[in-house]
């Protein structure tokens, strides 16, 4: 029987989650997280390629605001290694573009993994393959102390903090990531999806505030079953920058991540931000896989 694509629905969250897991193991994408993204977004087209009742391929869309001019649209497509080559990563690219053209995109943003086979996939689509990026990870038993926080400023995790104060810091770092992958929904749009998400550890994720405001923060998801933690967006707004912050807030949500549990932490990060590279060495991350951003002219 040869496979189908159709849109995906919630009851589909554990074959998805299965497909991430095989393609990118060191993310955080746990089926209760994936149930709650198909249930909630209404920001994004997830397709699914289906084959005897299994989940063999995934695609994702994110459509562009209204007002937006020429969007640059941020897609995904994804097959585990034992399903490629018989066609379905192709039959999935087909429809996530056409949906992408539709909903109005001018340039096509996408990751594509570190090897030949990949590359040349997304090249023969009319992908330019462009920024590399580093997937790398630690061993939380053996991370370092965490780093003093300075003089007057404040430490909490994300059950002390106010999330709109947070989601302005979101908005303040975001544009600085030179790969183009950190975008911030509205406001409203963020609190329900990121906020609200299943898999965001409150407890494990740190920030520094100045006052009310937050000036540093880490933000991690977390899959208890397989004892792994994921750092998402970690930032600085511009004009704290220069002292450390960042390795002030990353090794306190490390160290706390272990406190709890956790034996490894992955994270991802643009290949030519030095910065961030060299507090993920401090910390003990060493880089475990590669990926390549890849955009298309529409």
């Amino acid at each position: 029987m040869g496979f189908g694509i159709r849109v995906a629905t919630p009851a589909d969250a554990v074959g998805i989650a299965g497909v991430w897991a095989a393609v990118m193991p060191h993310l955080v994408k746990t089926a209760r997280g994936v149930e709650a993204e198909l249930r909630k977004s209404t920001t994004r087209v997830v397709l699914i390629a289906v084959e005897d009742d299994a989940v063999v391929g995934y695609g994702n869309i994110y459509r562009p605001e209204p007002e937006e001019v020429a969007p640059r649209v941020r897609i995904t497509v994804q097959v585990p290694p034992a399903q490629r080559g018989c066609g379905v990563g192709g039959a999935i690219a087909e429809q996530v573009i056409a949906v992408a053209t539709e909903a109005g995109a001018h340039k096509l943003l996408t990751v594509v993994s570190d090897d030949e086979g990949s590359k040349e996939f997304a090249r023969r689509r009319g992908f330019e393959i462009g920024r590399r990026m580093s997937h790398s990870g630690a061993d939380l038993s053996a991370v370092p102390r965490p780093a003093p926080v300075p003089d007057g400023l404040r430490l909490v995790d994300y059950t002390g903090i106010d999330p709109a104060r947070l989601w302005q810091a979101n908005v303040a770092v975001a544009g600085d990531d030179p790969s183009g992958l950190s975008q911030i929904s509205p406001y409203d749009d963020w609190l329900k999806h990121d906020w609200d998400h299943p898999d965001l550890r409150r407890d494990l994720s740190v920030a520094l505030l100045d006052g009310d405001e937050v000036v540093s923060f880490v933000t991690t998801t977390a899959d208890p079953d397989r004892r792994v933690i994921w750092s998402n967006l970690t930032g600085t707004v511009p004009a704290y920058r220069g002292r450390g912050l960042a390795k002030v807030v990353k090794s306190a949500a490390l160290g706390r991540s272990r406190d709890a549990g956790f034996e490894h932490a992955f994270t991802g990060n643009d290949a030519a931000n030095a910065p961030m590279l060299a507090v993920n060495e401090w910390l003990g991350y060493r880089v475990r896989a590669a990926a390549w951003t890849a955009e298309k002219v529409l």
